[in-house]
């Protein structure tokens, strides 16, 4: 039999780097990120989804719409959606988002900030008149 399947993470269209890849310095791209090699430096997938595979080895500071780790992760986290760290994660680093889910299993070091989702109530309220 082969190399067993990634994930279902990976979906069409998404930048992989395999684990044969090594990058250091600063990633930025407009697209979907899965990251299964070594990188170092820092990550912006430009509001979209970064996906580091088990076989990932990141030390980088990440902002992103939404993160998924399921390998090593050595640095902050900035999701402005969701953050999902699966059983064989390991993160160490503050993480900042608005939702996030934690598998028994995975490991984190560091703080988690939950961010309130911005009312539209109180954005509205803002901008109209008051009552007289």
């Amino acid at each position: 039999m082969g190399a067993p399947k990634p994930p279902d993470v990976v979906y069409a269209g998404m930048i992989r780097f395999g684990r044969s890849i090594v990058i250091k310095g600063e990633i930025s791209c407009d697209g979907d990120l899965y990251i299964d090699g070594q990188v170092e430096g820092s990550i912006d997938p430009k509001g979209n989804r970064l996906t580091i595979g088990p076989d990932g080895r990141v030390k980088a500071n990440v902002i992103a719409r939404a993160v998924v780790v399921l390998g090593k992760l050595e640095g902050n986290i900035q999701a402005s959606e969701r953050v999902d760290l699966k059983q064989s994660a390991v993160v160490v680093g503050d993480i900042v988002t608005q939702r996030i889910s934690i598998e028994n299993g995975a490991y984190i070091k560091g703080s988690v900030e939950v961010q309130r989702e911005p009312s539209q109530d109180k954005s509205a309220s803002a901008t109209a008149p008051s009552p007289k």
